[in-house]
C-alpha cells in the first residue's frame, strides 16, 4: 500500500524561498562558478535554483553527481557511494554544491572532501532543507531553504522507495 504524504512546505513557498535564496548568493557567486547538484534528490531543486540564479544575474556552469547512500529504506546507511562524477574540470574554480536533505552530514562532507580533491579552490553548499536533529558530522550548510524538524519527507524530487519525486511540494510520509 503506498504510504500517505501531508503536505509541509507548499510549492509557492518553495519557490520564493529559492528566488530569495538566488539573491542571497548572488554576490557571493565568482564569474568562473560551477553548480554542482547531487542527483537524484535534487534535480527539481537544482533546476529551479539555478533559472532563479540566472534571474538574479549569475551564469554558472552546470555539472551533476550521482551519490547514494539510502538504498530502498527511510535511514542513510552510512556508506555513500559515487556512481556519476563530475565532468567538469574543477581547477581554481569555485563550486555550488547543491543537495536536497542536509540531515546525517555525511553525502555533504564526502561530497565536499571529494571536490576539493578535484581542484574546486573554494565550495559554497547548498541544500533545500535541513534536518539538524539527524546530524552526526558537524557540518552546515552555507544557504538553507528551510530547516525541518526530524520527519521523513519526500517530494520536490525527493523519493521514498523511487516514489513521490513528482510532487511539486515537500510533504511528511505517514503510514496508514
Amino acid at each position: 500500500m503506498r504510504p500517505l504524504v501531508e503536505p509541509i512546505l507548499s510549492d509557492e513557498l518553495i519557490q520564493g524561498r529559492i528566488d530569495a535564496l538566488a539573491r542571497e548568493m548572488a554576490p557571493t557567486l565568482r564569474d568562473d562558478v560551477i553548480m554542482v547538484t547531487l542527483m537524484t534528490g535534487a534535480f527539481l531543486f537544482g533546476a529551479d535554483l539555478a533559472r532563479a540564479l540566472s534571474r538574479a544575474g549569475c551564469t554558472p556552469t552546470l555539472d551533476f553527481m550521482v551519490l547514494s547512500s539510502y538504498g530502498a529504506g527511510t535511514e542513510t546507511s552510512g556508506r555513500i557511494t559515487t556512481r556519476l562524477d563530475v565532468r567538469e574540470n574543477l581547477s581554481g574554480r569555485q563550486v555550488l554544491l547543491v543537495d536536497d536533505i542536509l540531515d546525517s552530514g555525511n553525502t555533504l562532507k564526502m561530497a565536499t572532501a571529494h571536490l576539493k580533491n578535484k581542484g574546486a579552490d573554494a565550495i559554497l553548499t547548498c541544500v533545500l532543507l535541513d534536518k539538524p536533529a539527524r546530524r552526526r558530522v558537524p557540518i552546515q550548510a552555507d544557504f538553507v531553504g528551510f530547516e525541518i524538524p526530524n520527519v521523513f519527507v519526500v517530494g520536490f524530487g525527493i523519493d521514498y522507495n523511487q516514489m513521490f519525486r513528482e510532487l511539486p511540494y515537500v510533504g511528511h510520509v505517514r503510514t496508514p
